[in-house]
């Protein structure tokens, strides 16, 4: 079967496109989703409209997919491995060898933030441990945080944080070196640092109590920011396309209608070069999504609904 459109990736991003497009009523539409990603990680996203005491990522995600087949769009379950245009179609593979043809795409893959797998991390993920300062810096105001990371990538958000609260304390879990002029910088504004491993994190139902360190020590907390740096892109696929990737990875387009370099294939969300936040995912998601409506009325112009027989009303 030859689908009109295809978005790999069933995160926000691609959930937003998914209901674009099946709301057209005019397109057979597949999201291939592999599981897992950042939004399924979030225990709660405090900055989106209409959600003023949060929403988990997993909640979002499960209503934005029935939401999407309501409308007509399929979902299966699958990695995909390998990509490639060819006879002005675009073919895919799975991981289990099943193959997927389109004739336009959609990337949405994500990345995925890199941290340890430290007990009682994932539970506060979201809730009181964040990730992003412009999405969740709000929730540090004043309030007792602990950031873990590594090197100058957590110096620097020290940096960004200590603009939210006075009381802020950095961890090197990986202690991995720190430049002499962040040091000295961490010194002057007054952000304490310590070069220890993390053992676990005291959390209660999501609610961060303390950070204990593998020497014994405990430190008490009311927030957490994790920032690791070298977060996975999953922009494979795109250049297995020949899709234009930035310095960093992540995969360029026309700021317009996100389409990539390459005729037919588009790109929405964290894997693409923007900011990387779910509100803005989900923008994204419904203009690749208008953008792709347009260039498949083009290939095949739709048919008009028969008229309504005004006569027969008088």
């Amino acid at each position: 079967m030859i689908y009109d459109a295809i978005i790999v990736g069933g995160g926000l991003a691609g959930l937003q496109a998914a209901i674009q497009l099946g709301r057209y009523s005019a397109h057979n539409v597949l999201v291939v989703d592999a599981g897992g990603g950042r939004s399924s990680l979030c225990r709660n996203y405090h900055n989106i409209l209409g959600w003023p005491d949060g929403v988990p990522g997993e909640e979002l995600r499960v209503k934005g997919r029935l939401q999407a087949e309501s409308t007509g769009v399929e979902f299966q379950m699958d990695r995909i491995i390998k990509a490639k245009k060819q006879d002005g179609m675009i073919r895919l593979h799975g991981a289990g060898g099943q193959q997927y043809e389109c004739r336009t795409l959609l990337l949405a893959t994500g990345v995925m933030d890199r941290f340890p797998e430290l007990p009682g991390l994932l539970p506060a993920l979201g809730m009181t441990v964040y990730v992003c300062p412009d999405c969740d810096g709000y929730e540090i105001q004043d309030r007792q945080t602990v950031l873990l990371g590594s090197g100058d990538v957590g110096a620097n958000m020290a940096f960004i944080l200590r603009e939210r609260t006075g009381d802020l304390t950095y961890i090197n879990h990986e202690r991995a070196p720190v430049s002499t002029e962040n040091r000295k910088r961490l010194e002057v504004e007054d952000i304490q640092y310590i070069e220890d491993p993390v053992s676990h994190i005291d959390e209660q139902n999501g609610i961060i109590k303390g950070v204990a360190l593998e020497n014994g020590t405990m430190l008490p907390a009311e927030r957490g920011f994790i920032a690791f740096g070298h977060n996975p892109v999953h922009s494979e696929l795109a250049a297995q396309l020949g899709v234009t990737l930035h310095k960093n990875k992540h995969v360029e387009a026309d700021t317009r209608s996100l389409m990539t370099n390459i005729d037919h294939v588009w790109v929405a969300g964290d894997v693409a070069v923007h900011a990387e936040q779910a509100t803005v995912a989900m923008g994204e998601g419904a203009i690749a999504g208008i953008w792709m409506h347009k260039a498949l009325k083009k290939m095949s112009p739709p048919s008009l609904p028969p008229a309504k027989n005004r006569s027969a009303a008088r």
